[in-house]
């Protein structure tokens, strides 16, 4: 009886929790249907006949910010930066692993050592070198997201590779698979929940970035959160109404593409619980 009524608490405060993080999210989604005064006014109230504005908001913000073009160099920056995140870390990650040695050693700490560094220390000397190596463009900065990016996923990769047999690796060695036959035919495979893992921390990281495309590449190839700016106006005035309706807008990508992997994320970790 106490063990159910435990659970029945949990789950009540589960609820109540998950509450409290989707009501900012409901509080931008409602504001983005109302008249931007209504919205300073009464930003918790829903929308009543005299502040609705039905899709006045985003079509207005797509004019203004130049949504679409931002929505392509947001798609594009952040799918190929999280592929060649995923790519080159998880082999990194199994080299380390599997090759002991003081170099591979050295080089997995510093890797963890560089989670800790804050951004705002490397920022400029970031920006700087960006620009002298010819970086400060879509495809440089995919280069840099895989420098920041590598930490975080280097040391995921690593831990999770520690669980896998080394046995499995050599009976394909045997089979007559190469190194590269090897790590993409047996050990990838086996990697999929923890890839997804980190696709979806690196895909949050990126999409949401503001900071380092500003620093990088500027206003010649805007991404979301830099369009989303420029609904700001003289003397700190914004359009409150069009900038909500594009927050909105760009949740939605980040919220489905969740959504669609957390089956995957949830089912490899029961898989694991299950072979543990």
């Amino acid at each position: 009886m106490n063990i159910k009524l435990l659970d029945k608490l949990l789950f009540i405060l589960l609820i109540i929790m998950s509450a409290i993080f989707i009501f900012p999210v409901f509080i931008v989604l409602i504001n983005s249907f109302k008249l931007k005064f209504s919205i300073a006014s009464a930003p918790f109230l829903l929308p009543t006949r005299d502040t609705f504005t039905g899709f006045d908001n985003y079509i207005e913000g797509i004019k203004n910010t130049g949504f679409p073009a931002a929505l392509g160099w947001s798609l594009f920056i952040t799918v190929f930066s999280v592929l060649a995140i995923i790519v080159f870390t998880s082999m990194t990650a199994w080299y380390i692993t599997r090759v002991k040695s003081i170099f591979n050693s050295l080089l997995y700490y510093a890797l963890v050592f560089s989670m800790i560094v804050p951004f705002q220390m490397v920022m400029f000397t970031m920006s700087k070198t960006a620009n002298v190596l010819r970086l400060d463009n879509p495809i440089g900065i995919i280069i840099i997201y895989l420098g920041f990016g590598a930490g975080l996923s280097v040391f995921m990769f690593s831990g999770f590779i520690k669980t896998v047999p080394l046995t499995i690796e050599e009976a394909a060695t045997i089979d007559g698979c190469n190194t590269l036959e090897v790590f993409w035919r047996v050990v990838f495979p086996i990697l999929k929940p923890t890839a997804i893992t980190v696709a979806i921390l690196n895909t949050m990281w990126i999409w949401n970035d503001y900071l380092l495309p500003y620093l990088v590449i500027g206003n010649d190839y805007k991404t979301i959160p830099i369009a989303v700016q420029y609904l700001k106006g003289g003397y700190g005035s914004v359009d409150m109404g069009a900038m909500m309706a594009m927050l909105v807008l760009s949740i939605i990508p980040v919220v489905v593409f969740y959504l669609s992997c957390q089956k995957y994320i949830i089912k490899g970790v029961a898989s694991g619980a299950v072979k543990g």
